[in-house]
């Protein structure tokens, strides 16, 4: 480990109110991510479609090249404020298909990782919420890391934090880190929301990370909020309540190796018996 560079990384995960007016999205993602900086974040995290409702309605609306007005504000302020900042999600309009994709930029300002959302939420949960982002996007198809410093960082969006094979092969790259932008609803949420961080984190003996936009009750889709931090033992580190705020988490690498060395389920593993094996690597 190189020892001109911290094992430690303080993190802000950016709990933003979300309305139909894109450039105010804007305007209000920028004025947090800097109030973020200000704090001594060195990463900081936007929600899932920070720039627009969520809904199958909006997307194909609201939807926007890469590189493009949204991304391109985003670099303006990861350059000014010198910081990471992981954009969250837009609605990305590519070839005639739409993805849910979230930008990542670093100190300079430069695009270094675009993760398009692999899983798509398509459910149908009788009397709690039905919903099938497939109607109008479209999936990715890569699994999207980057490095802060020291610390490796894994991206998925929302649903893909249900498959714990994603996680897995994350940790196999090496990840400290894992950050989700996300939405999850009223009737997901209560039930699971924590429950699926909590267990990414300790099956992977890592940091996991959700950003969530505010809760919005008038909304045609209300988010359940609560964005949160966890440690590698499984313990809540940061979280949020339901209305608009900044949570605050420091990554710390040590903390991720002293859990590996403690517990070492890594190494225990019995290839033998059963992998998960990563077909996406070239």
């Amino acid at each position: 480990m190189s020892s001109s560079k911290s094992a430690v990384l303080k993190l802000a995960l950016v709990q933003m109110a979300v309305s139909a007016n894109k450039s105010e999205n804007l305007s209000r993602a920028v004025r947090m991510i800097g109030e973020a900086a200000q704090a001594g974040a060195k990463i900081v995290t936007l929600p899932e479609c920070f720039n627009c409702p969520y809904g199958t309605q909006f997307f194909r609306e609201y939807a926007e090249n890469i590189p493009g007005n949204s991304s391109q504000t985003l670099a303006a302020a990861a350059k000014e404020h010198k910081i990471f900042v992981v954009g969250g999600s837009i609605p990305e309009e590519s070839d005639g298909k739409v993805y849910n994709t979230c930008t990542v930029f670093d100190p300079t300002g430069t695009c270094i990782a675009k993760h398009r959302k692999i899983h798509l939420f398509d459910i149908d949960v009788p009397g709690g919420i039905t919903f099938k982002e497939s109607d109008v996007l479209s999936p990715g198809s890569d699994l999207t890391t980057f490095t802060a410093e020291n610390v490796k960082v894994g991206v998925g969006i929302c649903y893909d934090m249900r498959f714990a094979e994603l996680a897995q092969l994350y940790c196999k790259r090496g990840c400290h880190l894992l950050l989700y932008p996300g939405a999850f609803n009223m009737t997901t949420g209560p039930a699971h929301w924590e429950l699926l961080q909590r267990a990414r984190a300790l099956d992977n003996e890592l940091y996991v990370a959700t950003a969530s936009p505010a809760r919005d009750e008038g909304a045609g889709y209300v988010a359940w909020g609560h964005s949160t931090a966890v440690n590698p033992w499984g313990e809540p580190i940061g979280k949020a309540g339901a209305g608009e705020e900044i949570v605050y988490a420091d990554i710390d690498i040590n903390a991720v190796e002293k859990m590996r060395t403690q517990i070492p389920v890594m190494h225990q593993k019995r290839p033998d018996l059963y992998e998960v094996k990563d077909v996406s690597e070239k």
